[in-house]
């Protein structure tokens, strides 16, 4: 009897250690990654030069953005399948139809940008990690602190003209998951164009013989009137005199970091109950975000009260609420990102209403008047860019972009969406947690100030003691029911 329950408990912890391990990282990260290649097209497409748009290549979109996507292995659906070969497959063959995405683009005079539509190919990266996707946890989140192994930096591949305008790296895991993680040209689409093709290839990954929607380029559609004419006042490009005293350095100095910041069901009632009635009903939760963000981060950069701060959102300009009848598969950029403004005295002084009024006065101020007027504005000036200073700040809301229901046949992904922050633009995006659907907010400041604008937002979302207690009554009371 003895040497049994002795027998037991070693099996026990022997049991024990195993499952610790398993939900365990390894202590080192290991990815292997092939050399990269260049995936071409499947058929041979048209060997022709396209303009971009006036609202495509403006400098504030000279950049690349990551996007990550976590699948979980599903072998009801894909035994014995292996992503990599089948979207590698699919890349090829939805290329064909978005064929100038395998072209590198050159710059013309007056800094027009067009695409050489020589079909190089994209950069597409075959990768696989000694790590499963339990392990990886919210270490896929934004900022994902991991996304230079899952999305590794080729020397040359990021520039803008003459590089390829997309990377993609699939990574598989232990678990018969994968990881596909992309950075994209943003010249060259925005959100919903991006969205577009990669639905195109997931619905190749599938089985399609060709997209549901067929891609639209059409980029004259956007391009500035004859003669250009600025009609809308666009505070997003003005100089402003920078009186912050450089407490916001560039974001390529060690001191910047990136932390994620969670808005659930309790901190947005915490914060609807500190805007004026009148208010509430026509306030959207991105309003209220904004609004909230715009003050903290005023508040924790600690900018000279009488200096002039902005803050600017992206505005899509598809559908029929801005009245810019484009053809539905425009993958294009069709957007703007009209700023409030205001100084920083009165911003951090009164209420959380006084910032939400701007924020919903100045995102109404877009219709196809304004993408218009910001296409003109770009011949006229030069494409200039947005200020680089700290007292700016640009939030893109993603939560409704759909990159949550690309499924190249192993199902929707566990998370999918923007990567990490970019210096001065944060993105919302979608978030479940175990009990709620939230909105989670990368955010990329100096470290001094990341610290007060932790504290700032905590203050803002705190629940007073007498809320706290009516929650707690009403939940006890659901529950009795």
């Amino acid at each position: 009897m003895h040497t049994t329950k002795k027998s037991s408990k070693t099996f026990d912890l022997l049991l024990v250690l195993k499952l610790v391990t398993e939900m365990m990282p390894p202590s080192v990260l290991q990815v292997k990654r092939l050399q990269p290649e260049l995936i071409t097209l499947a058929k041979p497409t048209p060997q022709e030069t396209k303009f971009l748009s006036d609202i495509d290549d403006q400098e504030s979109l000279r950049f690349q953005v990551p996007v990550i996507m976590c699948y979980k292995n599903n072998p009801s659906l894909n035994k014995n399948r292996n992503p990599v070969k089948v979207i590698r497959e699919a890349l090829s063959r939805a290329l064909v139809y978005y064929y100038p995405l395998a072209g590198r683009l050159r710059e013309g005079p007056n800094r027009k940008l067009m695409v050489d539509c020589n079909g190089e190919g994209i950069l597409f990266v075959e990768a696989s990690a000694n790590v499963t996707l339990e392990q990886l946890g919210d270490k896929i989140l934004p900022p994902c602190p991991l996304l230079e192994e899952f999305l590794f930096n080729f020397p040359s591949s990021d520039g803008i003209i003459g590089c390829p305008l997309l990377l993609i790296q699939v990574t598989c895991l232990t678990c018969g998951g994968f990881i596909l993680a992309l950075r994209l040209n943003h010249t060259m689409c925005d959100a919903p164009g991006l969205l577009l093709f990669l639905t195109a290839i997931a619905e190749m990954a599938r089985g399609a013989h060709a997209p549901s929607i067929l891609p639209v380029w059409e980029r004259e559609l956007l391009f500035a009137r004859d003669p250009p004419r600025i009609t809308c006042a666009h505070h997003e490009y003005e100089d402003v005199i920078d009186h912050s005293n450089g407490l916001y350095p560039s974001s390529n100095q060690l001191n910047m970091v990136q932390r994620s910041f969670y808005f659930g069901a309790k901190e947005m009632r915490v914060l609807r109950k500190q805007i004026p009635p009148h208010l509430i009903s026509t306030c959207s939760t991105f309003d209220l975000i904004t609004a909230c963000l715009w003050k903290c981060r005023t508040l924790a950069l600690k900018i000279n009260p009488k200096q002039a701060v902005r803050i600017s959102f992206i505005v899509n300009a598809r559908g029929k609420h801005h009245n810019l009848r484009l053809p539905l598969g425009y993958y294009g950029n069709a957007f703007a990102f009209p700023a409030a403004v205001s100084k920083v005295e009165p911003l951090c002084k009164n209420p959380l209403g006084y910032a939400l009024e701007l924020v919903k006065k100045a995102k109404a101020t877009m219709n196809e008047e304004y993408l218009r007027s910001v296409a003109d504005l770009m011949v006229l000036r030069g494409r200039p860019q947005y200020s680089s200073t700290g007292s700016y700040f640009i939030v893109s809301d993603t939560t409704r972009a759909g990159f949550g229901d690309v499924n190249f046949g192993w199902g929707h992904p566990v998370f999918a969406g923007p990567a990490k922050a970019l210096d001065l633009i944060s993105f919302y995006v979608q978030h479940k947690n175990d009990t709620e659907d939230g909105i989670l907010v990368p955010m990329c400041l100096p470290f001094s100030a990341m610290e007060r604008f932790q504290q700032e937002l905590e203050r803002i979302t705190q629940e007073t003691k007498e809320d706290l207690c009516n929650n707690l009554r009403s939940t006890r009371i659901k529950s009795m029911m």
